[in-house]
């Protein structure tokens, strides 16, 4: 059973997520960047290695190695979106404690920082998005929105309008707080350590090859969710409402598993489809969502009715006149 809200209830809360005169505030160009060059040569190696780890992939590595990419890698991208975007940030839905456990240690394997600390940054995107206090603000281009703002440091109103952000239902989530208590041993084991020995001891995969793989699967599945912050934020379809900078983008949408769907995540974030279809297209998430409600794992699932959908668009989006 999807429960769907109320017009009232749903126009309300999208005042309160979307109330751009309290949270916004005007662009600041003069900001310096302060680059921490420990992170400039972490990512490059990533990427780098990556690179041979798809070259490996593809003509080095045995066909195991190759199945166990994907099966790694997919968890690794629920882990995200699945958990840490729509079950912990947006509580759009509830899960029982197992399938938050098997969520959280999903979200290990991404390695893209422990749930409370993903769940914060993104709350704060959502309210002061495309201002200073936006920690990914796409206007200061689409490298910075990509990867350029884990490589400085933050400008200082992502952290003193971050502090605003209420996070105590992650303080009261018992495995949210174990994660982050054991992640500097749970993260190198989950995403790296684990997944590089499994196909030496199995198949007796090359070291080399199998560790090269998992880094490649990392950078992956790191620029799948950065898309989302870059791409999804400047190119695609305004259907819902055109004066924000979140666009629909199916590539996006495939490559984040269906998370690019961004124009109507940003004016409905409470849908736990992130999506205004009702089918499963380009939407791995929504999928893996409503087969764990059909075991009874995954429950309450919010949803928006369809009329409502319809007069959002009307009134403000891009393909409909005002």
């Amino acid at each position: 059973m999807v429960p769907e809200l109320s017009e009232t209830s749903t126009l309300n809360f999208e005042k309160s997520i979307n109330d751009k005169a309290s949270t916004k505030e005007s662009y600041k160009t003069g900001y310096e960047w302060k680059i921490v060059w420990r992170n400039v040569m972490i990512f490059a190696y990533i990427h780098l290695a990556a690179l041979f780890g798809l070259y490996v992939l593809f003509f080095r590595a045995k066909y195991q190695t190759a199945i166990w990419f994907i099966v790694v890698a997919i968890p690794g991208g629920l882990g995200i979106t699945a958990g840490a975007h729509r079950l912990w940030a947006h509580r759009s839905y509830k899960a029982k404690w197992p399938l938050r456990f098997i969520l959280m240690i999903f979200q290990t394997i991404a390695f893209q920082d422990d749930i409370y600390q993903w769940v914060r940054d993104h709350r704060v995107h959502h309210k002061f998005t495309d201002t200073d206090a936006d920690p990914y603000n796409v206007r200061r281009g689409f490298f910075f929105s990509h990867v350029g703002w884990l490589l400085v440091h933050k400008h200082p109103d992502v952290t003193a309008k971050g502090a605003t952000v209420d996070c105590s239902d992650l303080k009261q989530d018992p495995i949210v707080i174990f994660q982050k208590k054991w992640y500097r041993y749970l993260m190198p084991l989950c995403c790296f350590i684990i997944p590089t020995l499994v196909p030496c001891w199995a198949w007796n995969e090359s070291l080399l090859y199998s560790w090269h793989c998992v880094v490649c699967r990392y950078c992956l599945n790191l620029n799948s969710t950065w898309l989302v912050n870059s791409a999804a934020h400047m190119w695609g379809m305004k259907p819902y409402d055109k004066s924000i900078s979140s666009a629909n983008n199916a590539g996006v949408a495939f490559a984040a598993l269906g998370e690019g769907w961004h124009n109507y995540h940003h004016v409905f974030p409470w849908d736990y489809k992130a999506a205004e279809l009702g089918n499963y297209r380009l939407n791995f998430t929504t999928a893996f969502i409503d087969f764990c409600a059909y075991l009874g794992l995954a429950y309450d699932l919010k949803t928006v009715p369809a009329d409502i959908i319809r007069k959002r668009a009307a009134r403000s989006g891009e393909t409909y006149e005002q």
